[in-house]
């Protein structure tokens, strides 16, 4: 393992002076190769004299750091806290280093910014005159948070660990003989790698609760919620184990969807470039946070986990093992035969159509027949076509962002096949007939008074997304991020789920 280790206190006969050898000495002990920076005799201007700091001339030992940097897996800061934060000789040293094209580019698509130094970790090691219980209670860690969140973390480097050491003025000699002691045990586990098994876990974790994409299990559940709501009379749905039990057969089959979407998927998400939280994958595979083995891996457990829970079910329900099964068994065509083969509804141009049926109707009706609701009522399917129209905006607009990665790959979305003005159309289109339908529900009080009251926000939400709509096809701006238009489409699903589902369970 290659360390680097960078003292950022003016001063080299410092505390932190020695704390920085002692991480040396236990690191070479661990048998890894170590450099040591110190900023204190570089030669270099601190101050960004340019628009941006990568058009100043670099020194001779401004480049000397980046080469070390880039040789480096693992870097360790010692540093002082000084006013709550870094030196300004740390301060001026991240300025020219860690420049545009060096530690981090701009990009079209996720926050706007790509770290460039991914692949490596750090150790961050302060002293501070502050008690530290203060420094973090009391204020908020300014220095930590920016060196590990705004500075190391913005620019790709993960994961990042802290060794504070105070209160320096009041310590004695045996304190801070304890401090070099645990600076030297820090060296000496980089043995055991750069990653503890904590670190292991939680980046893995973090990488399968991306891959689920978390963020849209919302709908399913209040659309599921509105069907059982719909079927089952007595107080306590909540309290019910079957309700449960039906959830989780269709969480497990939205897992096995969505990874599903990952791994046909790869080649669009690869190649798109206005990706964001909405649109273009959960991008585990483009980052290898997973590998394909991985993610297979979890489609087949989460597909095991979905037939054994429906197997229960079905053993459970007071409604018919073959109306559970009927209902069962389309909702998982239309689920999986979104991107998997042969079906491929995405790549047919009906994607669109198959999401906003599966989320409104296919998930109210395993609702319904779960808790004991007969197929062929009325009443699901009533509540459910609002729930189809107003779908149809959101889903429609995620395809303009990824147009060009879709169109790649022969993806036939509707904004591949329509345009970005029509698909743009469309929306607008589904936006007012969902509102006018949602207001007709109303007005003829049907589904038992489950959309009463609706008009007070699907009115001005409709008018408001109807108007962003009306003004992004008049813009003309070519296909791109649609962030505030996908917010305002998916909030106003919201309404046609939450709605309903307070009218039924109150």
């Amino acid at each position: 393992m290659n360390v680097l280790i960078i003292l950022g206190h003016p001063r080299t006969d410092s505390l932190c002076g020695a704390l920085a050898e002692a991480y040396a000495q236990g690191a070479r002990e661990a048998g890894t190769e170590v450099r040591q920076l110190y900023l204190a005799q570089l030669d270099f201007d601190l101050h960004v004299h340019t628009i941006s700091p990568s058009q100043q001339l670099l020194e001779d030992d401004v480049r000397k750091a980046q080469e070390m940097i880039l040789w480096a897996e693992h870097l360790v800061f010692v540093y002082p806290t000084w006013w709550g934060t870094m030196p300004a000789l740390l301060k001026g040293f991240l300025d020219r280093v860690l420049i545009p094209g060096f530690a981090f580019k701009a990009v079209e698509g996720g926050t706007g910014f790509q770290g460039l130094l991914n692949g490596r970790s750090a150790q961050l090691i302060t002293t501070m005159d502050t008690p530290p219980l203060v420094h973090r209670f009391v204020y908020r860690q300014p220095g930590r948070n920016a060196m590990e969140r705004a500075t190391l973390g913005f620019c790709g480097l993960r994961p990042l660990r802290s060794m504070v050491c105070g209160s320096v003025k009041n310590s004695n000699l045996q304190l801070r003989q304890k401090w070099l002691k645990q600076a030297h045990c820090l060296g000496r586990r980089l043995q055991l790698g750069r990653l503890t098994l904590g670190d292991k876990i939680r980046q893995k974790t973090a990488a399968w609760i991306k891959a689920m994409r978390i963020q849209f299990y919302l709908m399913t559940w209040v659309a599921y919620t509105i069907g059982a709501s719909a079927a089952y009379h007595e107080d306590g749905i909540f309290l019910n184990s079957l309700f449960w039990l039906g959830y989780t057969c269709l969480f497990l089959l939205e897992v096995a969807t969505v990874l599903i979407n990952e791994v046909v998927d790869f080649q669009s998400d690869r190649n798109n470039r206005f990706y964001s939280t909405f649109t273009g994958g959960s991008r585990v595979l483009v980052e290898r946070l997973l590998s394909q083995g991985e993610v297979r891996v979890g489609i087949t457990v989460a597909l095991v986990g979905f037939l054994a829970a429906s197997v229960i079910l079905s053993s459970v329900t007071p409604a018919a093992t073959s109306t559970v099964l009927s209902v069962l068994g389309a909702v998982i065509i239309l689920a999986l035969g979104y991107t998997a083969p042969p079906l491929k509804f995405c790549y047919r141009g009906l994607g669109e159509l198959d999401v906003a049926v599966t989320h409104s109707i296919g998930v109210i009706l395993c609702g319904y027949v779960f808790l004991g609701g007969a197929l062929n009522d009325s009443l699901p399917w009533i509540l459910s076509l609002p729930l189809l129209l107003a779908i149809m905006p959101s889903i429609t607009l995620s395809g303009i962002p990824d147009m060009e990665a879709d169109k790649a790959v022969a993806k036939r979305t509707l904004a591949v096949r329509l345009g970005q003005r029509m698909a743009l159309m469309l929306a607008f289109i589904f936006t007012l007939v969902s509102a006018v339908t949602a207001l007709l529900w109303q007005a003829l009080n049907l589904a038992n008074g489950a959309f009463a009251g609706i008009a007070y926000v699907v009115i001005p939400h409709g008018i408001l997304l109807a108007w962003s709509l009306h003004k992004r096809i008049e813009s003309g701006k070519p296909p791109g991020r649609i962030d505030g238009l996908m917010i305002a489409s998916l909030s106003y699903v919201l309404w046609f789920g939450l709605i309903p589902l307070f009218r039924l369970v109150e």
